[in-house]
């Protein structure tokens, strides 16, 4: 390629102005669709005479993807494009006219990319076969004007008026009937003891899952700690997810929960559930850490089970609820949402922790029990934060002392005025 192709680049490209910076990236950008378009002269040129006469690949899509260094796949899509592009020698000799020549001309001038040349395509593809060329023509006309000064979006949104004026009736129903809306979730359990789930849902249910989990999934305000969430996207629609699963099964009408909150069977000794060190039995399937074993009993149905030190089973006792529907409306009432310092999160995404361990002789009582959302209940179990009941009757939390060393008492004011 000669030096003349290619933009003069700065010296010192960190002292261009933004009017130099912004000229830089679009006559590049310009040379690149210009450089795509010239390529695909040649690939569709070696395609109409026969690669295998010319090199001896079966067709120009094996021989490019040699060539390039690139999958067969993304070195098909390149000749498919330019096939569609550029005109071709028939039998005989004969041009063979491009598909959509107007799209072809765009792309030669270097006016519109890759991908606007794919979404015309795909539109004018979409054409049933009786419809006369010219008006294939016009519609390639209209496409290519349009790609020049607009986005992906434009082009879908006149595309599809294009269809339904060439084609108004679309494509001919399949059934007699609408099918059944498709939906389907598989759930396995991996040998580290973590859940693997994925699955296929209809437009309908696809977009209402997405919404709910994007309602679900906001980035927690910056505390004032000056914390920020610092979550990747995936991992705060995992939180979502295990948010909507809590309120599903706190939910009255739940089938076979009536409304409790959680029921695993969770196989743990006494003395591990006491000090949070060791290893719990979860659902017979997996491990859990004691730790997390405790803060499961916080909120849950619980079946005690006694098991002697070679796991023999002595004694299993009955279901136990720790805290009735009278004592978490109470909770409702009085904490109005996460206690945390700091959380908006509202009562119905929190669970209802111990403050002194039922398994280390606390009661579940409103004087030892206190909301707290499902990151919050985590670090309580966690960390070095502490909770207590203050002298009126309202939880308060003791910091770490590497976040306030004199470890001064706080309150969650965002539920209430500060007293």
């Amino acid at each position: 390629m000669s030096e003349t192709f290619l933009p003069e680049l700065p010296q010192d490209l960190w002292r261009a102005g933004k009017l130099e910076l912004a000229h830089g990236v679009t006559h590049l950008l310009q040379v690149m669709r210009v450089a795509s378009a010239g390529l695909g002269k040649y690939l569709a040129e070696i395609e109409s005479r026969g690669a295998d006469d010319l090199f001896g690949y079966g067709n120009a899509k094996l021989w490019f993807a040699d060539v390039a260094r690139i999958s067969r796949g993304d070195a098909g899509k390149f000749v498919d494009r330019a096939m569609a592009l550029n005109p071709t020698s028939g039998v005989g000799g004969a041009e063979v006219p491009a598909f959509a020549p107007a799209t072809g001309t765009a792309a030669a001038e270097g006016a519109i990319g890759e991908q606007h040349i794919d979404l015309i395509l795909e539109i004018l593809r979409k054409i049933p076969s009786d419809v006369p060329r010219e008006k294939v023509e016009g519609a390639d006309k209209i496409l290519a004007t349009l790609a020049r000064d607009s986005g992906p979006k434009e082009i879908i949104d006149a595309g599809a008026d294009l269809l339904a004026h060439l084609d108004p009736d679309g494509n001919e129903p399949k059934d007699p009937e609408p099918a059944q809306p498709r939906r389907e979730m598989f759930i396995e359990r991996r040998k580290d003891g973590f859940w693997k789930f994925s699955g296929l849902l209809d437009p309908e249910t696809g977009a209402r899952t997405a919404a709910v989990l994007d309602a679900h999934a906001a980035r927690r305000p910056v505390d004032e700690f000056g914390q920020a969430d610092r979550r990747t996207l995936p991992q705060r629609r995992g939180d979502a997810w295990a948010d909507l699963v809590d309120l599903a099964i706190a939910c009255p009408d739940q089938p076979g929960t009536s409304g409790y909150r959680t029921m695993v069977h969770v196989t743990i000794g006494l003395d591990a559930l006491r000090s949070g060190v060791g290893k719990a039995c979860l659902d017979f399937v997996g491990e859990i850490t004691a730790r997390d074993a405790r803060m499961m009993a916080c909120d849950c149905l619980m079946i005690p089970a006694v098991l002697s030190a070679a796991g023999e089973p002595l004694d299993v006792g009955r279901l136990k609820r720790f805290v009735t529907p009278g004592q978490r409306r109470a909770l409702n009432i009085r904490d109005r949402g996460c206690a945390f310092p700091g959380c908006h999160r509202a009562p119905k995404h929190c669970h209802a922790h111990h403050i002194h361990h039922w398994a280390d002789g606390g009661l579940t009582d409103l004087r030892n029990l206190v909301l707290l959302c499902g990151f919050h209940h985590r670090l309580i179990h966690h960390d070095d934060w502490q909770v207590r009941m203050a002298g009126d009757g309202l939880p308060e939390f003791i910091p770490p002392q590497y976040l306030d060393p004199l470890r001064s008492p706080r309150r969650n004011i965002l539920h209430r005025a500060p007293a």
